[in-house]
């Protein structure tokens, strides 16, 4: 596997989910009181903002991944499943360079 192109992988969706981040928490910044929205818009605006905020949730749980990951590369066992113990494919280091687990063992 090689380190480099995972590490650089780990380090352009750190920077996509830093901004992600970003701009989640811009939208969901509450709403005053005091701005003009019908009974529905705001029940619709309420509506969104727990979407949002699972979002967020989401976002900042692969951030700690990604940062977990990037702590661990270069150590032995990087790159092993935690379930099977198999190599991950560098490909799907690629395309998720959070993942802990081979395609098959993700299943």
């Amino acid at each position: 596997m090689k380190n480099e192109d995972v590490k650089k992988a780990i380090y352009d969706e750190i920077l996509k989910t830093e901004n992600s981040i970003k701009s989640l928490e811009e939208q969901n910044k509450p709403i005053a009181p005091d701005v003009s929205l019908g009974r529905l818009t705001r029940m619709d605006a309420i509506n969104n903002k727990s979407v949002i905020e699972a979002s967020l949730n989401q976002v900042k749980l692969r951030l700690n991944s990604l940062n977990n990951a990037l702590t661990k590369i270069d150590s032995d066992d990087f790159g092993l499943c935690i379930g099977c113990g198999e190599k991950i494919p560098i490909a799907r280091f690629l395309i998720r360079p959070e993942s802990v687990y081979c395609v098959e063992c993700a299943s």
